[in-house]
């Protein structure tokens, strides 16, 4: 099978071809008060009143995870989901989450999976510190199906600029530090739900199910990345979202390096495995669909890395940053070694 996501109806090449209309479309004006361009994992806006700092804004959704979770009527880690998605957008700028207000969408609300669903939304957010400020609930038939939803959110975090990130300052000889993802978080589960059939989800996979393994919960990884600012400097951070390794990671680089990551480097999660293989998915098209067991990325010069890694158990050192050539990839995966 090639191009199987596309197959299953997600077509990664045109989501990107639309945000490069985004910017086309909206290059004529933008507030004066606006950092940055669109496109990125969020957007910043400079603190009226307060030149030093800059509110960080994100929205995003949980996907058709969504829709597993309503096969297996498990309605409440979705919106923990969708809180930790966010949470992660922000933190590539060092921002610290300020409030979150979120979106439920349904074709027939029935109130106590409604509170399922946003109890998810307000145990992520406690546990990040982040406060739920409220949120839209909208009941739409004939849009949605009476049994399913959609569920999306909005956050707005702060940093202050001279604390942030720079990924100018990357280099050749940086180190890539990893952050271990646990499955596909809020990922390819279009995918994934093209080749586990519904009538899987209970069966034996691992410790528990495929149910089980498909919704495993989307960390946060604002404590890691807390714990790892306050030994180390970090150059640079990637959240591996949509489009995995290979998009996500050159949006925080600059043009002159390539980042090279070493597979063997990492453990796989046995669900991408699982899904590979069924996909029959190529070698560079799984590191584009799935996050392939990275969930985080940060680069810093080696120096910082011993006491990066003490900070942070489970993180590991994935790879490098090399010299980029003309026409050299931004992203190179080495694959194992058979």
């Amino acid at each position: 099978m090639t191009d199987a996501y596309a197959r299953a109806g997600v077509n990664i090449d045109a989501g990107n071809l639309a945000v490069q209309r985004y910017r086309e479309v909206t290059a004529d004006w933008r507030h004066p008060e606006q950092l940055g361009s669109l496109g990125g994992f969020n957007g910043l806006f400079r603190l009226p009143g307060d030149p030093a700092r800059a509110l960080v804004g994100s929205t995003d959704g949980v996907g058709t995870k969504i829709l597993i979770a309503a096969a297996l009527q498990r309605y409440d880690t979705v919106g923990a989901d969708l809180v930790n998605h966010c949470v992660n957008d922000i933190l590539v700028t060092g921002a610290e989450p300020l409030f979150f207000l979120d979106y439920l969408a349904v074709g027939k609300l029935e109130p106590q999976i409604a509170a399922h669903i946003v109890s998810g939304v307000h145990r992520a957010c406690r546990e990040n510190a982040c406060a739920l400020l409220g949120g839209e609930t909208a009941e739409m038939p004939g849009v949605y199906r009476a049994d399913h939803f959609d569920l999306a959110g909005t956050i707005v975090g702060l940093v202050t600029l001279a604390e942030m990130p720079d990924p100018n300052d990357v280099q050749p000889g940086d180190a890539i530090v990893g952050l271990p993802a646990v499955g596909l978080h809020t990922n390819g589960y279009t995918l994934a739900r093209a080749v586990i059939a519904e009538t899987e989800y209970g069966a034996p996979f691992g410790e528990g199910t495929y149910g089980d393994a498909l919704l495993a919960p989307h960390p946060s990884y604002l404590a890691a990345v807390r714990a790892m600012r306050s030994v180390a400097r970090v150059k640079s951070m990637a959240h591996i979202t949509g489009g995995g390794l290979l998009d996500n990671v050159p949006r925080t680089l600059p043009e002159h390096v390539t980042a090279v990551f070493e597979s063997a480097r990492w453990d796989e999660p046995r669900i991408m495995t699982e899904l590979v293989k069924r996909s029959e998915l190529g070698f560079e098209e799984r590191y584009r669909t799935f996050n392939m067991g990275v969930g985080y990325t940060l680069i810093l010069g080696i120096a910082d890395v011993a006491a990066a890694l003490a900070a942070v158990p489970g993180a590991r050192v994935v790879g490098f940053i090399q010299p980029r050539a003309d026409g050299e990839p931004r992203v190179i995966v080495r694959p194992r070694r058979p």
